[in-house]
């Protein structure tokens, strides 16, 4: 299936470059290896433009060429592109001292995540002594954001127009994408709206709690709380909720003072 598309060139666009950070788009945790054809009907691209493209991306040291499979895979250069962001962000640099703090203070998981086109992608995430046999969560993994409190919270902190175009792909992407889930999305949205957050638990034994954080001149990001290995429950998630809403707020304080931040 082809990957959703937000960007088709246009007068001033570059589509080689375009077509070309599709090409690495395609490449998904769980995902090793890729040769042409997989690439192409992952990207909706032609085979031979995908065949140019990746010979250019191997020359560029985008990806690594693994000549007896006839595929690629990633190459460490992209790796260094992630550390440069984790490094060279001001609001990392601002909460993530905050958030490890607070994660110690409440004895929960907290995480920092922003929009990736209809995905949310974690910017930091704080694990409060996780287990090993207990699914963890890094810095840059992707979440769905219809089914997580992350990425309802982060719709909620958005203009409506980007919204709804956010909610038309999740019909457009997966049948799981139903009538009755993007009920659900929008009565979070509302929650938000009400009360500051809202709770999900699209994983088993797990319940995280999420509020938008809106801060001018800034990207939109959400944070969470999680507790792992528990049985949610409303009362559960309105005692996180309170904790997340006043860290939230001195999170907000500390991000006002960044100035001319550009993402």
């Amino acid at each position: 299936m082809a990957l959703p598309r937000q960007y088709s060139g246009g007068a001033n666009g570059n589509r080689s470059l375009e077509r070309g950070i599709e090409i690495l788009r395609a490449f998904r945790p769980g995902i090793d290896t890729l040769g042409n054809g997989e690439i192409a009907e992952r990207t909706g691209l032609p085979r031979s433009t995908v065949s140019r493209l990746t010979k250019t991306l191997v020359a560029l040291g985008m990806l690594d060429e693994i000549k007896a499979e006839r595929n690629y895979r990633l190459a460490a250069a992209v790796l260094s592109l992630g550390h440069a962001v984790r490094m060279g962000s001001p609001a990392l640099r601002v909460l993530g001292p905050l958030m490890r703090a607070e994660s110690t203070r409440r004895k929960l998981n907290v995480g920092l995540a922003t929009a990736d086109r209809a995905m949310m992608v974690y910017l930091e995430s704080i694990r409060y002594n996780p287990r090993p046999t207990l699914r963890s969560i890094v810095a840059g993994q992707q979440v769905p954001m219809e089914l997580t409190s992350l990425g309802r919270a982060y719709l909620a902190g958005i203009p409506d127009a980007e919204r709804d175009r956010l909610i038309g792909q999740f019909q457009r992407r997966s049948a799981a994408a139903t009538r009755a889930l993007v009920a659900d999305v929008q009565k979070s949205i509302r929650v938000v709206r009400r009360d500051g957050y809202c709770a999900a638990s699209w994983q088993p034994g797990v319940l995280a709690v999420a509020t938008p954080m809106v801060v001018e001149s800034l990207p939109v990001y959400a944070i969470n709380m999680s507790l792992q290995d528990i049985e949610p429950s409303d009362d559960l998630a309105k005692e996180i909720g309170g904790y997340l809403m006043a860290f939230a707020e001195r999170c907000k304080e500390a991000l006002s003072g960044l100035q001319d931040f550009r993402g």
